[in-house]
């Protein structure tokens, strides 16, 4: 690990103060990406900036019809909520299928969407939901703000504050899991909204993307057979050692049958 300065703001402000300060600081939302990243000298960053101390950018609340949850809020914390059970508990159990306890109890929803791991689970409950990614700056729709494999629309020195979940009305989300580390080698969320039916896969392509073939065909019928007819193309989805892209592209259908049954 190389030297770095370390900070622990407490308040938004001074967070931004700092990284606007520092050319090559780094933020710290849960470091379960970032900290082997700098143990394994991938990352040489003059100043980490830890959130763990802005009170501002954690807890969960019930919000225009729907649930808006901080940043700094550890996927244990959405797993448990009382709340978010109650609003829209496809969520909770999409945080509650993250990693292991470990995990759970230090990643965050912030630092996981900013880091936008191409496997990552976080990414399909937003764009499944809809949701809103709210900056320091300025308001961001999820299927904007994931942009590539790693990538996001954030500015250099933008923080993610919190999101926005609009509640639909039925959703469930199903991901067939490495079973070293529990990423999705495919993941799957289906919302059934006021505005349509939304299909978000994770885990088979560079990035989070909607699959509106499935869309269109649950649209017609929301029932799991409706997917039988639906044709995925495997061009452009990943291929690795866990799977080739023709088995993401079949999984695709199987997790997409599974959410659609799991949210009735």
């Amino acid at each position: 690990m190389y030297n770095f300065n370390y900070h622990r703001p407490r308040t938004l402000a001074e967070a931004a103060q700092l990284l606007a300060a520092n050319e090559d600081a780094k933020l710290l939302a849960g470091g379960q990406t970032f900290i082997p990243t700098l143990k394994q000298r991938l990352a040489q960053p003059s100043d980490l900036v830890d959130l763990s101390g802005i009170g501002e950018l954690g807890g969960i609340r019930e919000e225009d019809g729907g649930l808006t949850i901080g940043a700094m809020t550890p996927h244990a914390e959405v797993a448990g909520s009382e709340l978010v059970r109650r609003v829209i508990p496809a969520l909770a159990d999409l945080a509650e299928s993250i990693g292991d306890p470990q995990v759970r109890n230090r990643g965050t929803l912030g630092g996981s969407i900013s880091n936008n791991d191409p496997a990552a689970d976080y990414p399909a409950g937003l764009v499944g939901l809809g949701a809103t990614v709210r900056t320091s700056k300025r308001e961001i729709a999820a299927e904007d703000f994931f942009t590539g494999m790693f990538e996001t629309a954030l500015e250099e020195d933008e923080i993610v504050t919190s999101v926005h979940f609009p509640r639909p009305e039925k959703a469930a989300y199903a991901k067939f899991p490495n079973p070293a580390s529990r990423y999705a080698v495919v993941g799957v969320f289906v919302a059934k909204t006021a505005g349509g039916v939304r299909v978000a896969v994770t885990g088979a392509g560079p990035c989070v993307f909607r699959a509106t073939d499935l869309e269109n065909a649950l649209s017609a019928d929301f029932a799991p057979a409706a997917v039988d007819g639906v044709a995925i193309d495997a061009e452009g989805l990943n291929a690795d050692i866990h799977a080739s892209a023709d088995y993401r592209a079949h999984l695709i259908k199987v997790m997409a049958k599974r959410a659609v049954a799991a949210a009735g």
